[in-house]
């Protein structure tokens, strides 16, 4: 696989998106990493990734480690719309890792979805 066509976002000091890393150019891959804390994904990018993951914005939020609960986003007042402003201020809320690939887009955890992505 060609390395323009899997992309991972990932964070280097997360274990699950190092195991995901690993199991890629274990299967022959050479993706293309994407630090989405240094180079975060755009609004409409972010979008494009829910939308073919089939999850909503607050299926990728993440809570440990972030300031998710100081902003209290477990709040059912927050829309889709809010939630990602939130997101494009804290990038750390994403969860991951998200990988896109011409076989669809995961959020691979567990790590085992990663084979979903594999030819």
């Amino acid at each position: 696989m060609a390395k323009s066509e899997i992309k991972i976002y990932h964070n280097p000091a997360c274990s699950t998106s190092r195991k995901v890393l690993g199991i890629l150019r274990d299967a022959g891959s050479e993706p293309t990493v994407i630090e989405y804390l240094k180079t975060p994904p755009t609004r409409a990018e972010l979008k494009t990734m829910l939308r073919d993951a089939g999850l909503s914005v607050r299926q990728i939020l993440r809570k440990k480690g972030t300031p998710y609960e100081e902003l209290g986003l477990d709040d059912v007042k927050w829309s889709d719309d809010q939630l990602l402003d939130f997101i494009m201020q804290h990038p750390i809320l994403i969860e991951r890792p998200l990988v896109v690939s011409d076989r669809g887009t995961r959020l691979c955890r567990p790590v085992e979805r990663v084979q979903e992505l594999l030819p």
